[in-house]
């Protein structure tokens, strides 16, 4: 064959092993970041330790979220990137490339649970929650007493007797294996944040304890519907103490009750709670009570520092609406028809129903 008939051929090769080799990364590289979708998006995928490489993208594989294993694998072989993959519990949205799956494999991933305090949980609430998470098998007497550990803010609170109202209302992130005491501890941390952040330096300039701040955001916080009524509320607070009135606050009636034992938990106020001998009760005892009745949110904080400058001294609920509105007086008089407007609504309301 003709020397130069030989070289034609010769290029000819290496031109289609060019493209062939160049179709091919373009296709690897295609392959790599093309999402792809799969059924498994809303469950937990496990990566057990001491998996190597080759296993991970086979089981995935097998799940459906990555397409093929062994492009891959070559890449993870190619890169060295195979020794970063973490094991953990992951969930894969859908639909994802196989370089955002090796993205989070290398980032790391543990299934997080889900808890919420609300805004006016006393302990007690608090603690059932935490009975009812199979995964914490703890029963509610068990959490609450993890609730007494006051080491956890004797800085704070020197006078605490528990962690009532230091339980910051929030959601929280859990891992799997959390322990009961690190979830009252992280709850306890987050009210610590906000307090440093938001009002620490409000309450020293209003020359107020946080211990005194945040038994008056409790109270708030057990009996306001709107926000707008919480400074309203706060006014009422500190009128009352200062012309050294009782509170006669239902929550802290409640609050006595359960301290009791004695609370029926049927959302209503008997007389017989009424009457309980107890520094907590409101309706017996002059100023606040001995400690906070519920967890306070930010929102009823804030009215504690900045109540609403009023000569209110009295509220009853509006019966008119159903959304926890009051009506507020500075007279016991105007009080006295407030009442007896609601308890004639109610009587109708009643009379309805039967």
């Amino acid at each position: 064959m003709p020397r130069r008939r030989l070289l034609r051929w010769a290029s000819l090769a290496l031109l289609i092993l060019t493209l062939a080799g160049a179709g091919a990364v373009l296709w690897f590289v295609r392959e790599l970041r093309a999402p792809v979708e799969h059924a498994h998006a809303d469950e937990y995928i496990v990566i057990p330790r001491g998996s190597s490489p080759r296993q991970i993208v086979t089981a995935l594989a097998a799940r459906g979220v990555l397409r093929r294993w062994w492009p891959t694998y070559i890449y993870l072989r190619t890169t060295g990137a195979g020794a970063r993959l973490k094991a953990g519990e992951y969930r894969f949205p859908s639909p994802i490339s196989p370089l955002e799956v090796l993205r989070r494999l290398e980032e790391g991933e543990q299934r997080l649970n889900r808890f919420t305090v609300v805004e006016g949980w006393a302990r007690w609430d608090i603690a059932e929650a935490m009975s009812r998470l199979p995964e914490l098998s703890i029963s509610a007497p068990e959490a609450l007493a993890l609730m007494d550990d006051v080491s956890l803010i004797n800085d704070l609170d020197p006078e605490a007797r528990n962690l009532e109202g230091y339980l910051y209302p929030d959601t929280y992130s859990f891992p799997p294996d959390v322990k009961p005491r690190e979830m009252v501890a992280a709850m306890v941390r987050r009210f610590r944040q906000v307090w440093q952040e938001r009002f620490a330096a409000r309450a020293r300039a209003r020359n107020q304890t946080v211990r005194e701040v945040v038994i008056i955001a409790s109270l708030i916080e057990t009996e306001a519907k709107l926000d707008e009524e919480r400074p309203l509320i706060a006014s009422v607070i500190y009128n009352r103490l200062r012309r050294q009135m009782p509170l006669g606050i239902d929550s802290t009636v409640v609050y006595a009750s359960k301290l009791a034992g004695k609370w029926r938990g049927d959302g209503k106020v008997y007389q017989s709670d009424l009457e309980r001998d107890s520094p907590y009760n409101t309706r017996r005892v002059v100023g606040l009570p001995p400690g906070p009745v519920a967890s306070p949110g930010a929102r009823s904080i804030e009215a504690a520092l900045n109540p609403a400058e009023t000569d209110y001294l009295y509220y009853v609920r509006e019966p008119s609406r159903d959304d926890g509105a009051h009506n507020f007086y500075n007279n016991e008089a105007d009080f006295w028809r407030g009442v007896q407007a609601l308890r004639e609504w109610e009587r109708r309301r009643d009379a309805q129903n039967r």
